[in-house]
C-alpha cells in the first residue's frame, strides 16, 4: 500500500510540476474564464430583470475553469505515450489503478488550484461566501475535479493524436457545459432542453454551487436540489469514471 500511495503521488506530482513549468499553460488556463466571465456576465447585465448576471454566471464559470483544466491535463497521457514514458510506466511493476490514480489525481489538484483563486473574486459580483459553505464548496469541487480528470483520462487513454482529442473533448466539453444551467436557467428553454439538462452530471455542480453561494436560492431561480443531492451526483459521477478509466487502462495498452 505504501507503494502504490508513493508512486500514484510521483505520476501526480510530474503533473504539478510539468504544468508550472509552462507559463503559458498557467495563464491559459485561469485568465481566459476569468475573462468569459467578465465579458458575457457584463454584456448580459441588462438582459434578466431583477437579476444580477455576474452573479448568476459566477458558478458557472468556476465549473468551466474546472471542466477545461481537468480534462485539458489528461493530454499529458498522449504526449507520455509519444515520448516513451507512458510505455515505461506500464512495464514496470506498478498497477493500471497506481497510473490512473496518479494521472487523474494530478489533473484534479490542478484544476482546483485553478478554481480555488477565482473564489476570491466573488465580491465583484457582490457575492460573499459564508465561512461554513467553504468545506461544502471544496467538496463539490473536488468531485468536480476528479470526475472531469477521470473523463478526459478515459479519452485520451484511447486516443493518439492531441489534436482529435481537442476535437473530441470539444464535441464534449461545450454542450455539456451551455447545458449545466451554467450560462442560462432552464426555466425559459424548451422541454428537451430542460430534460438534458436534468441528465447532464455537470449542472449538479453548478446548482450545488449555487446552493452555497446564494442564501435564498438562485437569483434566477435555478436552484430546485439541495446540495446533499447535488454533492451525491457529482460524486456518483466521479466514482464512474474513475472506475471506468481503471478498467480502459486494465483492458487497454493504451496504445490506438
Amino acid at each position: 500500500m505504501k507503494h502504490f500511495w508513493l508512486a500514484s503521488w510521483t505520476l501526480c506530482e510530474r503533473e504539478l510540476v510539468r504544468f508550472l513549468r509552462q507559463r503559458s499553460r498557467v495563464i491559459g488556463a485561469f485568465l481566459p474564464p476569468v475573462v468569459f466571465w467578465l465579458l458575457i456576465g457584463s454584456g448580459l447585465a441588462h438582459s434578466f430583470r431583477g437579476a444580477n448576471y455576474l452573479q448568476y454566471f459566477f458558478p458557472g464559470t468556476i465549473v468551466l475553469i474546472i471542466l477545461f483544466t481537468a480534462i485539458f491535463s489528461t493530454i499529458s497521457i498522449i504526449e507520455d505515450r509519444h515520448a516513451g514514458f507512458l510505455q515505461s510506466a506500464l512495464v514496470a511493476p506498478l498497477s493500471r489503478v497506481t497510473i490512473v490514480t496518479g494521472k487523474v489525481g494530478g489533473a484534479a489538484l490542478l484544476a482546483l488550484i485553478h478554481a480555488l483563486p477565482f473564489l476570491l473574486l466573488a465580491p465583484l459580483a457582490s457575492l460573499s461566501i459564508p465561512v461554513a459553505e467553504w468545506i461544502p464548496v471544496l467538496l463539490l469541487l473536488t468531485a468536480l475535479s476528479v470526475g472531469q480528470a477521470g473523463l478526459g483520462f478515459l479519452m485520451a487513454w484511447r486516443l493518439d493524436s492531441s489534436q482529435g482529442f481537442h476535437a473530441i473533448m470539444n464535441l464534449f466539453l461545450i454542450p455539456m457545459w451551455l447545458l449545466s444551467g451554467a450560462l442560462f436557467p432552464p426555466s425559459g428553454a424548451a422541454t428537451w432542453i430542460r430534460i438534458v439538462m436534468r441528465l447532464n452530471p455537470l449542472t449538479y455542480g453548478v446548482l450545488g454551487l449555487q446552493e452555497c453561494f446564494y442564501a435564498d436560492g438562485s437569483p434566477l431561480g435555478h436552484g430546485t436540489v439541495s446540495f446533499g443531492a447535488c454533492l451525491a451526483v457529482s460524486a456518483g459521477f466521479a466514482g464512474l469514471t474513475l472506475i471506468a478509466s481503471i478498467l480502459s487502462a486494465s483492458g487497454h495498452e493504451g496504445t490506438v
